[in-house]
């Protein structure tokens, strides 16, 4: 079963046009795309990126199906931008991505995220310094962001102790989009800037974090 039961299409019918490409491109329309559809807008703009990859014209598709991208809607359930950073330095924590550690949690800190609940992170479950909303979050990201896969039923649990269904697919885009900056900047060796390095030397280091192939 899954953890978060797709939309049915009659409930998301301003989604039709980028359904409807999933069909065609696919035969049949993916339940991932149900699922997203929790949070609307993530829908075409993932569908666009999609086709990107995989060498349409970005330009034409986006003058075709952008009048037809939803607004958002349900912007009062979005999560701070804080958590967004705490999740997303968890994840990448987990892959192991030291590019997207700095960038994270460096981000983090501008959100007003102290430096000692990143260098806590690893000890969230004892740690006084995270709510339990928190930790339902960070342990979600860190399993998640484990090769093989982690994630189980009881992640979902806690997390809707906590969040709206919408919440958590936010909550799983923003792991999912750092699984890809994780696997992309790890790969490319991408060269880290001057401020994240800086930054992470400074509040990472005792942790285990090191530049390594980042170096310019």
């Amino acid at each position: 079963m899954a953890n978060v039961k797709p939309m049915e299409r009659a409930e998301v019918g301003e989604l039709e046009p980028f359904m409807s490409m999933a069909e065609a491109s696919m035969g049949f329309l993916p339940n991932s795309i149900m699922t997203m559809s929790h949070m609307r807008q993530l829908v075409p703009i993932f569908s666009l990126f999609v086709a990107t990859i995989r060498g349409a014209d970005a330009k034409a598709l986006l003058a075709a199906v952008g009048p037809q991208i939803p607004g958002q809607e349900g912007a009062e359930l979005n999560i701070g931008p804080d958590l967004i950073q705490l999740v997303a330095y968890a994840t990448s924590v987990s892959s192991g991505c030291s590019y997207c550690q700095a960038h994270t949690s460096h981000g983090a800190h501008q959100t007003g995220i102290e430096e000692e609940k990143l260098q806590d992170l690893l000890r969230y479950e004892e740690s006084e310094l995270f709510s339990q909303s928190e930790k339902a979050a960070i342990a979600i990201a860190l399993a998640a962001g484990r090769v093989p896969n982690e994630t189980s039923k009881k992640h979902f649990d806690d997390l809707r102790e906590h969040f709206e269904e919408r919440q958590i697919v936010q909550l799983v885009a923003v792991i999912s989009l750092f699984g890809f900056l994780n696997r992309w900047n790890d790969t490319m060796a991408t060269q880290l800037e001057s401020e994240p390095t800086e930054f992470a030397e400074s509040v990472l280091s005792d942790g285990g974090w090191a530049l390594g192939k980042h170096k310019g």
